[in-house]
């Protein structure tokens, strides 16, 4: 069993976290190495658990849907995506609190799995990309077991085909569920699925591209300095134009009437 690793890594994984929220979005400061202890050990326990890492799309998301917002309020753990969410927690008195991004908390939680015999699935992007995934976890975790691997259609599925879809996860003896279907869709089904399925599951964002190659990430200085979306920006103008050049100047708006005092969002707890 992997508990007393898991324990030395996170110190005590069920222990109350700091958070904030971010113009109403509950934010939890955390770190890769409590975010990856607190999955392996609901893995070993076999106990419901969801996690999403949280960027400044589902801060938006979250405001403009209160019902989506509730959603995200059921996580067991909302990390920080994006240094504008670090930021943002620090600006809200969580101090040195760190950026816990999904495809680096992926592959983490892959080098873990992979020595110890912890069975993962992958639901989520295309079929091409779920293969070179497959293949490029096969290259980099020899010993990690893909248990279920499965390229949903581009529609909402009927009832029909989601109880065969939870009854072949069950069946697969995966213990770790990765989701990346794209926000607000990938958190929405880890909130549906988690109980059921009675694993971690885990709202990864673009981590299946990333990890797979399909889509190239920004280099570690950009991200560091909060401008990996610049970068992917500039990848994919078409399709992200609308997200970062309307969405980024709203939540600094949203942000700064909260900080201020002249708007208040969401429930008032801290």
């Amino acid at each position: 069993m992997f508990t007393s690793l898991a324990d030395d890594m996170s110190g005590n994984p069920t222990q109350a976290q700091p958070h904030r929220r971010i113009v109403g979005l509950r934010v939890d400061a955390s770190t890769y190495a409590d975010a990856t202890a607190q999955v392996i050990r609901a893995a070993e326990r076999r106990e419901a658990f969801w996690l999403c890492p949280a960027c400044v799309q589902t801060v938006l998301e979250a405001h403009r849907s209160p019902s989506f917002r509730r959603v995200m309020d059921t996580a067991t753990l909302v990390t920080s995506d994006g240094m504008p969410l670090v930021w943002s927690l620090s600006l809200l008195g969580v101090r040195n609190s760190q950026r816990v991004y999904g495809p680096t908390l992926t592959e983490r939680i892959l080098d873990v799995a992979a020595v110890s015999d912890i069975p993962v699935g992958f639901y989520g992007a295309s079929e091409k990309t779920l293969e070179q995934l497959v293949e490029r976890c096969g290259e980099r975790w020899p010993g990690l077991k893909v248990a279920y691997a499965y390229s949903p259609p581009y529609r909402p599925p009927t009832a029909e085909e989601d109880l065969e879809t939870i009854r072949r996860i069950q069946e697969s003896g995966a213990r770790i569920m990765f989701v990346s279907l794209g926000c607000p869709k990938h958190e929405l089904w880890a909130h549906d699925h988690y109980r059921i399925l009675n694993m971690p599951v885990l709202a990864v964002g673009a981590a299946f591209d990333f990890i797979a190659g399909a889509k190239p990430q920004a280099p570690h200085w950009l991200q560091s300095i909060g401008l990996e979306w610049f970068f992917r920006l500039c990848t994919e103008p078409r399709r992200l134009w609308r997200r970062y050049l309307l969405g980024n100047p709203t939540f600094v708006m949203l942000l700064a009437a909260q900080l201020t005092g002249l708007r208040q969002f969401g429930p008032t707890e801290k």
